[in-house]
């Protein structure tokens, strides 16, 4: 399965002719001809590579196959009725969610993702007349404004940002159905989207990714980068999976689930030869004194920081850099006599190879507890599931 979706109404037409066990009382309720139905359900097969109904004198009928993939079209569904109540309040003849087509979608989520029909066109592979007409079409079909222009911007609104956001989902779930078809086969080849925050980086995530791929190489993993803001936003649109990394508390929607992994605690780290380590640990004050490099505000290691000199009731440093990547922490301090507030696990490698060294043990009340991030009502496939097992069970060491 590419990254297209298939036409919405063949989609709404093979739920429905599973809940109707009849091809003639599906395309009434979706107003189709029955041939419609027929082809649509046709191509939908086809896209699958699996048949997704048994057809008898008495019916059509959902095969395993198409159970299955049944029940992630109305999850899909599900997802585009969140808006009708704020688009339609009234309820049409027909709701809205099935009239608009994917195209029509797929143009909407890349203008609000870019800001632009330039850059949205350029993201989809289309002219920017076409994804302009595609976004104006299902503006009219709503009879309401989704894009305001302000300078040589387009801000969408408060209602195109909600209907890419479902649309986005639901879109997710789709892609998912066609990978669990794959699964019944024993076709272990679904994708894994992972964000990935600063201490998963260097061991956590790849010891589980490869581990995971060891025993599903046919598997494809899709590791983002990013701050935690920016990942989270791509995890409520469903362009990732999940997040590993430190937590938040207090959590930041109640649309997410968060599960604990382990607590890690941060240690003063140095470079090797570093002038404080060849005394006692060094007072507050000093420490103080120092050159650091933090990460950004707003994360917990940078809480921990402000809140380890408050504490004490020391003037926290002012000559700081602030740096979220490893790598050019790990330079900093190599060519410096800067410090740094880290986890050991983050900096293992260097301190066993002797290249950098921590001024003291863990200092306590520095834990952050690092876990997995998820929407509350993710279903993953198998081959999600037995990814995060694989992260589970990398965490224990």
């Amino acid at each position: 399965m590419t990254g297209s979706i298939p036409n919405l109404r063949h989609l709404y037409a093979a739920a429905e002719a599973a809940r109707q066990g009849s091809i003639s009382r599906a395309a009434d309720n979706v107003h189709l001809s029955q041939s419609a139905v027929t082809q649509g359900i046709a191509r939908l097969e086809k896209t699958a590579g699996e048949r997704l109904f048994d057809r008898t004198k008495s019916g059509i009928f959902p095969t395993e196959a198409g159970r299955y993939f049944v029940a992630r079209i109305e999850r899909a569904f599900q997802r585009l009725k969140a808006w009708q109540n704020e688009i339609d309040p009234g309820g049409s003849s027909e709701p809205l969610y099935r009239r608009t087509t994917s195209t029509q979608l797929r143009a909407l989520i890349a203008v609000v993702e870019n800001g632009g029909f330039s850059l949205a066109a350029r993201e989809l592979g289309r002219s920017q007349p076409s994804v302009y007409r595609s976004a104006k079409d299902l503006e009219r079909l709503c009879g309401r404004e989704l894009f305001r222009r302000t300078g040589n911007t387009v801000e969408p609104t408060a209602i195109a940002r909600l209907m890419a956001r479902c649309a986005s989902l639901a879109f997710a779930e789709i892609h998912q159905g066609f990978e669990e078809i794959d699964e019944l086969h024993g076709r272990m080849q679904g994708s894994v989207k992972v964000g990935c925050l600063p201490l998963a980086r260097t061991s956590l995530l790849p010891t589980s990714i490869t581990r995971f791929l060891a025993k599903h190489p046919s598997a494809r993993m899709k590791v983002v980068d990013g701050p935690y803001d920016e990942l989270l936003h791509a995890l409520m649109h469903g362009r990732i999976d999940l997040v590993i990394g430190a937590l938040r508390l207090p959590r930041p929607t109640n649309q997410i689930v968060q599960e604990a992994l382990f607590d890690d605690p941060l240690s003063i780290v140095v470079r090797r030869g570093h002038p404080l380590l060849a005394r006692d640990l060094p007072e507050v004050s000093e420490l103080a004194g120092l050159d650091w490099i933090v990460p950004r505000e707003g994360t917990p290691a940078r809480d921990h920081f402000t809140a380890f000199f408050a504490e004490h009731r020391v003037a926290p440093p002012t000559r700081l850099i602030e740096c979220s990547s490893l790598v050019t922490t790990r330079g900093l301090l190599l060519q410096s006599d800067r410090a740094a507030l880290l986890s050991v696990r983050q900096a293992r490698l260097d301190v066993d190879s002797g290249q950098l060294a921590t001024l003291s043990d863990p200092l306590p009340g520095t834990e952050r507890t690092i876990g997995l991030t998820y929407r509350r009502d993710w279903q993953p496939t198998n081959v999600q599931r037995e990814f995060i097992d694989a992260v589970r069970c990398a965490s224990q060491y």
